[in-house]
């Protein structure tokens, strides 16, 4: 049995690209078979994508300059071409008739997934600040830096330390700009990080 299922990446996490195709299991992350999202009102990008019930399916967002992010719904670590990769994991429950009709009783059920999902953690793309890599994200994932926020408010003596203590090949980086930039990207200032960035990468 097949459903129809909207997926929506929010404006935050578009930042400033025109294009966007959506890849996962349920295409086998081929780009020939992805499904280009469509620009909403809001600024974010949506797309309808029929999927068999019962299954669950990893899936991430390819966007038009060539950076991958994730939507704000569950994630999930994978090991892709032997390396840690967070993808976003959507789980769709097998419907049945029993369970189409106690749907007008499913309010008790949605309260407890509420409780149940007030205890994940909520993760920002960090890979969207300069300098910032998948790797050293999972670097500050391990040390609890989850969001643009709490990267913006940590000091540049404690992030060179999380560096050095991950290794040389980590300590050679310079997070002197993370806060400023994490700072704008968690007001949500998007062209202003986009031209900051620029500076940072020596462009007009």
């Amino acid at each position: 049995m097949k459903t129809k299922v909207t997926f929506t990446l929010p404006a935050a996490n578009i930042i400033g690209a025109e294009e966007c195709v959506l890849l996962g299991e349920f295409n086998n992350w081929n780009l020939e078979e992805g499904h280009y999202l469509k620009k909403q009102a809001d600024g974010s990008m949506q797309v309808e994508v029929e999927l068999e019930t019962g299954n669950d399916y990893q899936y991430r967002y390819l966007l038009g300059n060539g950076r991958w992010v994730n939507d704000d719904n569950e994630k999930i670590i994978s090991e892709m071409s032997g390396f840690p990769v967070e993808n976003c994991i959507i789980r769709l429950a097998t419907v049945t008739l029993d369970t189409i009709a106690e749907k007008p009783k499913a309010v008790k059920p949605k309260i407890k997934s509420a409780k149940q999902k007030s205890n994940i953690q909520v993760k920002d793309d960090l890979t969207k600040i300069e300098g910032v890599g998948k790797k050293i994200e999972l670097l500050l994932y391990k040390n609890k830096i989850y969001t643009y926020k709490q990267l913006s408010k940590s000091t540049i003596k404690s992030l060179k330390e999380i560096l050095e203590a991950g290794g040389s090949k980590f300590a050679m980086h310079n997070p002197g700009s993370w806060p400023k930039q994490s700072k704008l990207a968690a007001d949500a200032k998007w062209e202003d990080l986009e031209l900051l960035q620029k500076h940072l990468k020596g462009g007009k």
